[in-house]
Formats: structure tokens, C-alpha cells, sequence
């Protein structure tokens, strides 16, 4: 069975820079390009959850409209990860099982995570407040 050991090697056979976070075991922030929001990926066994912050929705000047956007880009663009809404924040978010969790699956999930946040972050902060 794989271990917060598997993924911390995984990152750094990456090359992604990143850190653990004092006093939370098995929860690592991995940088991304620019100015994006950094990654968190946290080892809770069974699962490796990743994910970010986008923005918040309390200032979305449409919300109906800012929804429907999330889903069109459920639908359209994502494959392992989703966005999805927690306590008034636009998160962007993967579950990977950690028991057979690969090193493509690792790489796939933050490639797919990279290219929204550079491709769809800029449109989804003009609807919200980031």
C-alpha cells in the first residue's frame, strides 16, 4: 500500500517545488507557475485529495451565471479534477485513491489542475473575488 512517503517521492520525482505544513502530517503545498494559488495535497488514507482555491463567491456579481460556468467546465475540460463549491469558496479540487495511486495519476491530476488554474482562473476572477 502506498504512503505520504510515495507521494512526497512522487513530487520530487516531479520536480515540483513544495512543502510539508508544520503539524499537519501527510498535507503538502506544491507551488504552481506565476501568480497561480498554490496546490495542497493531503494524504488522508484511502485517498490523496488535491486541491485549491480559486475565489470566493460572495462577491460574484452573478452568481447563476458564475455556477453555470463551473459546470460547462466540469463537463468540458476537466477529466480527474472538478470545481466545486465549500463555505462560499470556488475550490478546485481531485480524489485519488492513495492504495494503487501511480505516478502518472499524480503527475495527470496536477497537469490537469495546472493548465485550468492558467486557463480558466483569469475569466472565473472577473466573476468572483479572488
Amino acid at each position: 500500500m502506498r504512503t505520504e512517503k510515495d507521494v512526497e517521492a512522487y513530487l520530487l520525482r516531479l520536480h515540483r517545488r513544495y512543502r510539508a505544513l508544520d503539524g499537519e502530517s501527510g498535507t503538502f503545498l506544491v507551488e504552481s507557475s506565476g501568480d497561480q494559488p498554490p496546490v495542497a495535497v493531503r494524504v488522508d488514507p484511502p485517498l490523496v485529495v488535491v486541491r485549491t482555491h480559486v475565489g470566493d463567491v460572495k462577491d460574484a456579481p452573478d452568481e447563476a451565471a458564475l455556477y453555470k460556468q463551473l459546470l460547462e467546465l466540469n463537463a468540458g475540460q476537466l477529466v480527474h479534477a472538478s470545481y466545486g463549491l465549500e463555505d462560499g469558496r470556488v475550490v478546485l479540487s481531485s480524489a485519488l485513491e492513495l492504495e494503487n495511486l501511480d505516478f502518472n495519476e499524480l503527475q495527470a491530476t496536477l497537469d490537469e489542475i495546472d493548465v485550468a488554474l492558467a486557463t480558466t482562473i483569469p475569466g472565473l476572477r472577473t466573476q468572483t473575488s479572488a
